[in-house]
């Protein structure tokens, strides 16, 4: 028999989604249901790998992990990550496919579609119940013709679905009401229950915005979710980031403040929220001179296009922050397209990324990187090999992480040995230290998931050990969204909405 299904559409990006997903599947895990998640189409650049090297995005990776699964390809058959304003690369099926322009990709809905409901039918016929997350906003007039991830799966599947609006935003009549009265008649008929979400302070004072939701309807709504704070579940894009970075009054008080660089093409930033969750240490995201400061660390993260994010720094001037932090002795790191930065030349002879065979790097480190049309999508174990300085005391230590990226790097002092990929041994070197140690970069994301290594190079640089935050951040915040998910929501009415025919 097929999975029963729920999808949860939103008012709009960012109304709670991805996390409300998180929440049912480990709910459901917990409750020993086989539950699995599944987005048809997710634009993002914060992308994870899964066992057999596919590529689907963080969030949906995060939710399979919630659920107490290994990430499938099916759960995300189609990830969009975009590149310009108007230009994305298409990963179907977890491989690079196309790069398209927003126009040349519509075209295409129907051979899309087709991997969408034979993945949709694979999960569903694997577990008990699926998941199913939309994208944006599923009353984009303009769209509804071409959808293929909102209520377009949610008539494929007949599933019953929740409309979440973002209180926090303000206008939840707007959001909810308006949203569902501009749906057809048949997808109204699939709108199961509202969910109010993101909801601060005295929950009795809307209980006559619930009752003037449900009389305008006829839809129920099944609580309100509270706004949660300090999770450290990783978000599904970059918007979360575009909130104006700017020095935190409490930043005296960190032991250490770290300055990442965000750039507009920002790609897996959740690499850093294991540094944000320690104690005295600050992590703040800055786009301009102005906001740079005087870090003690400035770490330049992946990137969806190097060449493009790498001319948007020296236009705003942060080559040269970056180049005098580093010959006053601050330390400086760069991950995937940041570690090609701080090389001394970035080539593309196959004009993979730009129109610019060669580029000059910041001179920071002695390697060389070349682009090539092949696209690195591994799991990886890797070990600390060659380790200089602070990296001594981990050597032949076993770390793990993902590599997602198109570049190959020429190192000439190289700290790590990778050792596994997907499973399969290899011996390929990877990264690059300099001779003080204080600047090092490489192509590992995740690695400061690491607790051995992330406290060894903060240690390093005068952080305490002593003021480690709590080992287990998300396995916490996962038991946090439960309980305010079993505490919030009508859950036997959420039973029945599933369950019930």
């Amino acid at each position: 028999m097929k999975a029963k299904t729920l999808m949860i559409v939103g008012s709009s990006s960012s109304a709670g989604k991805s996390l409300l997903v998180t929440a049912l599947c480990h709910y459901y895990a917990q409750c020993g249901v086989k539950v699995a998640p599944f987005k048809a189409q997710n634009m993002s650049n914060n992308a994870a790998v899964c066992p057999n090297g596919s590529e689907i995005g963080r969030a949906q990776a995060v939710q399979a992990i919630a659920a107490g699964l290994e990430p499938e390809v099916q759960m995300n058959p189609i990830l969009i990550k975009p590149e310009a304003d108007s230009r994305a690369q298409v990963i179907l099926m977890g491989r690079a496919w196309q790069t398209l322009d927003a126009r040349d990709y519509y075209p295409r809905k129907d051979e899309l579609w087709r991997h969408v409901t034979e993945s949709l039918d694979y999960l569903r016929e694997k577990y008990e119940l699926v998941i199913i997350e939309g994208a944006g906003s599923p009353a984009e007039l303009n769209l509804q013709a071409s959808d293929i991830v909102n209520m377009a799966v949610a008539k494929y599947a007949q599933s019953p679905t929740l409309l979440v609006g973002d209180i926090d935003r303000g206008g939840i009549f707007a959001q909810l009401l308006g949203t569902y009265w501009l749906l057809p008649e048949e997808e109204q008929n699939l709108i199961a229950g509202f969910i109010v979400n993101k909801f601060r302070g005295d929950i009795t004072l809307f209980e006559d915005g619930i009752e003037i939701l449900e009389e305008r309807s006829s839809i129920p709504v099944l609580g309100m979710l509270p706004y949660i704070k300090n999770l450290y579940i990783p978000e599904e894009d970059a918007v979360s980031l575009e909130t104006p970075s700017m020095i935190s009054s409490s930043l005296s008080a960190a032991q250490i403040d770290i300055a990442i660089i965000h750039l507009p093409r920002i790609a897996n930033f959740d690499d850093f929220d294991p540094l944000d969750a320690e104690n005295g240490v600050s992590v703040r995201y800055v786009d301009s001179l102005k906001k740079f400061g005087e870090p003690d660390i400035v770490i330049i993260p992946g990137t969806k296009s190097t060449a493009q994010d790498w001319a948007w720094i020296r236009k705003m001037g942060l080559d040269r922050a970056i180049q005098n932090h580093a010959k006053k002795g601050g330390a400086l790191v760069g991950i995937c397209g940041g570690y090609q930065m701080l090389g001394e030349s970035i080539s593309d002879p196959l004009q993979v990324e730009s129109s610019t065979l060669e580029i000059d790097g910041l001179n920071l480190l002695p390697i060389k990187t070349t682009f090539i049309a092949k696209k690195d999508t591994h799991q990886a174990a890797v070990k600390i090999s060659n380790g200089k300085t602070w990296l001594k005391r981990l050597e032949n230590q076993k770390l793990r992480g993902y590599e997602i990226h198109m570049g190959r790097t020429e190192s000439k002092s190289h700290f790590l040995e990778i050792i596994e990929r997907n499973g399969k041994k290899v011996s390929v070197i990877d990264g690059a230290i300099s001779e003080d140690g204080k600047i090092w970069g490489c192509y590992i994301h995740g690695i400061f998931d690491n607790e051995n290594f992330r406290h060894a190079w903060l240690t390093s640089l005068g952080w305490s050990e002593t003021q480690a935050g709590k080992d287990d951040l998300f396995q916490e915040s996962l038991s946090r969204l439960e309980n305010s998910l079993e505490e919030s929501l009508n859950m036997d009415l959420l039973e029945k909405i599933i369950w019930e025919d």
